[in-house]
């Protein structure tokens, strides 16, 4: 089970595989059957025009574990902060492929296959599943009443300019950097808080060289 700091220390009973893990779980292929029918789920929302219910979520830390949080644009009346979110575009589309979109979308920050920070972004193989809260449900195709997360890293080098993130004002109203601790305590989502705990496993030394905003 994976230690959290605080309140945010906490176990889920995932009932899909009938047994108590922690908010996250490693990628496993005894979970092949799971899957198999979650991504038929996927693939006849997508054909419907609903949300695909498959996301990543990207912690973006710095080297000293400064983590970079986002203010959701369309929750005003709540102290929605959290990380990169965001879901498939389509069935097809790779996680990595979906966080690299969504880093760029959200933040301006190009981790692409081409980029500086290619590298710098790691699939940390764990997954969330986790219940669609109430007031998006109505993105999802009915019926649809979880969403499988898939969660990555980005760390950025020490000498990157963190003025230089630029967002888009339809998803999100404002972004600040914050200690790793202090972060998590800000996340809305316990998931999210608890991801952005684990990023001192994978944090590398030395940082990824290279930057686009230097």
């Amino acid at each position: 089970m994976v230690k959290a700091h605080g309140s945010f220390a906490r176990t889920f009973l995932l009932k899909v595989f009938q047994a108590e893990f922690s908010v996250f779980t490693p990628v496993l292929p005894q979970f092949g059957a799971y899957r198999s029918g979650h991504a038929r789920l996927s693939a006849m929302a997508a054909s419907q025009g609903f949300k695909i219910p498959q996301s990543v979520l990207v912690v973006i830390y710095t080297a000293d574990l400064d983590v970079l949080l986002l203010r959701r644009a369309d929750a005003p009346e709540l102290p929605f902060w959290q990380s990169v979110t965001g879901s498939k575009d389509s069935t097809s589309e790779s996680y990595r492929a979906t966080a690299v979109r969504e880093v760029g979308e959200e933040t301006g920050i190009d981790c692409g296959p081409d980029s500086a920070l290619d590298s710098a972004l790691q699939d940390w193989q764990l997954e969330n599943i986790y219940s669609i809260y109430p007031r998006w449900l109505h993105r999802y195709a009915p019926g649809v009443l979880q969403n499988t997360e898939r969660v990555f890293g980005l760390q950025l080098p020490a000498h990157w300019v963190r003025s230089a993130v630029r967002l888009s004002p339809r998803e999100h109203s404002d972004y600040v950097w914050l200690p790793l601790h202090a972060a998590a305590e800000r996340c809305f989502a316990p998931s999210n808080a608890e991801a952005i705990l684990l990023a001192p496993r994978f944090a590398a030394a030395p940082a990824p060289c290279g930057s686009r905003h230097e």
